[in-house]
């Protein structure tokens, strides 16, 4: 059965059931002034005063006149239980008629479709705008995976097409120098390592397929910053590393990656000579946090830079050597441990960058 009839015949059985008891305490109390056999001849008081007795029914008699009345009476609710809860039921069921609509739209691929159910808020329009909502975002999360696959497939292209010029003049120019070609192909092999190894990284941490322990971000932060001095050193870039001990749960190799591309972004983005990176960690109520500041150019905009192969304020290919994926897996990664990440750009240049994380309980005495 429907759901409509179900809740029709839910109706009409409740009213009927409603008419029964009415009809059963009427019974009742009319019973209680019947008697049960018809009482003597009149008194003599009566006869002489010539005012007629009254007849007064028994309960058969009541019965007979009773009955017929309830069953009319009853048949009477049931038609109009079945009849009003049919329309009742309808009533109630048309919000649901546009959200099965919204799901076999979505489910065949069209997600701008909205309910956008009117009327005050109960159950039905709470459903249905949790419904828009995940449908809001359904569509985000495709467009923005259509745009990742269309970036990594342009980014992807390009060492391939680069290697297949290079070996394309090597063929034709058999006196080309053969070091120099394997230099540049190396070269190019290498960034399309790199990028894939980065589109790996980017989706194992966006499944969330990672063992969680206690993790200190300000060890972390000395690894990576550690790591990069040398770059640092090459770029012309001081490294300051400040905090306190802020520990973290989740991924040691994630939480050091994530770290790691920070301070990779703040040095290659940064001035061109006597530019500032500063690392610090701190710790807060129920979270820790881990702060990348560095000097740099003013940045009109950084709503973008979280996104796959957005370089700046576009997607411009920089001398820099990135490809393009080292904020991405900084977000990626951030919320894969249910945590915050922040960007804000500096008023004199530069970008400043906070992950906020949820802090480890404190470990049970024995």
């Amino acid at each position: 059965m429907s759901v409509r009839l179900k809740l029709t015949l839910s109706y009409a059985g409740f009213l009927i059931l409603a008419g029964v008891v009415l009809l059963a305490t009427v019974w009742v109390f009319l019973l209680r002034y019947v008697p049960d056999a018809p009482r003597g001849e009149p008194g003599r008081d009566q006869l002489e005063s010539g005012v007629p007795a009254m007849h007064t029914p028994t309960r058969d008699e009541l019965l007979q006149a009773f009955a017929p009345r309830a069953g009319q009476v009853l048949a009477f609710l049931l038609l109009f239980g079945l009849a009003g809860g049919w329309l009742l039921a309808g009533r109630m069921l048309t919000p649901l008629d546009r959200i099965t609509l919204a799901v076999r739209l979505a489910a065949i691929g069209s997600l701008a479709h909205r309910i956008r159910l009117p009327g005050r808020r109960d159950e039905f329009r709470e459903l249905a705008d949790a419904f828009d909502n995940m449908l809001a975002r359904l569509e985000a999360h495709v467009a923005e995976q259509q745009r990742f696959a269309a970036n990594a497939s342009h980014e992807l292209r390009t060492p391939l097409a680069i290697s297949q010029a290079l070996l394309d003049v090597a063929r034709n120019d058999p006196t080309h120098d053969p070091g120099e070609l394997v230099e540049r192909l190396r070269a190019v092999n290498t960034r399309a390592i790199d990028l894939t190894e980065a589109l790996l990284l980017l989706s194992r941490a966006g499944r969330r397929s990672f063992r969680r322990e206690p993790v200190d971000l300000s060890l972390v932060a000395e690894e990576a910053t550690e790591t990069l001095l040398p770059l640092a050193e090459q770029h012309g870039v001081t490294i300051e590393t400040a905090g306190d001990q802020a520990t973290a749960v989740g991924s040691p190799a994630l939480l050091l990656q994530l770290t790691t591309n920070l301070v990779h972004n703040a040095i290659l983005y940064n001035l061109p000579r006597d530019g500032t990176v500063r690392v610090t960690t701190s710790v807060a109520p129920d979270a820790v946090e881990l702060t990348v500041e560095n000097t740099g150019e003013p940045l009109p905009s950084v709503t973008t830079l979280v996104e796959p192969f957005q370089r700046g304020t576009g997607r411009t290919r920089t001398d820099h050597g990135g490809v393009g994926l080292g904020l991405a897996i900084v977000k990626s990664i951030t919320e894969a441990h249910e945590g915050i990440l922040t960007l804000t750009p500096r008023d004199d240049g530069g970008l400043h960058v906070a992950v906020r994380l949820p802090a480890a309980p404190p470990p049970t005495g024995c």
